[in-house]
């Protein structure tokens, strides 16, 4: 198996042009502004994103959604 992993540049990017999208431009300069001010607790919110994931269920997921993306 080989997982394709995307460069950080590449996901911060795509991400803006989704949120670019669907929000109004202030609330996209508020949301960057908020995230560069980093105030939260970035293992605290991992722990709260992953909770109860495994490698093989976030791995799972992962290829379910590529094959979804992809067509398959």
């Amino acid at each position: 198996m080989n997982i394709k992993m995307p460069r950080g540049q590449e996901v911060i990017q795509e991400a803006l042009e989704i949120l670019e999208q669907h929000m109004e431009p202030s609330k996209v300069a508020l949301l960057l502004s908020l995230w560069q001010a980093g105030g939260d607790d970035y293992l605290k919110i991992r722990e709260q994103l992953f909770a109860g994931e495994t490698v093989k269920t976030l791995y799972d997921k992962i290829q379910t959604y590529q094959n979804q993306k992809s067509g398959m």
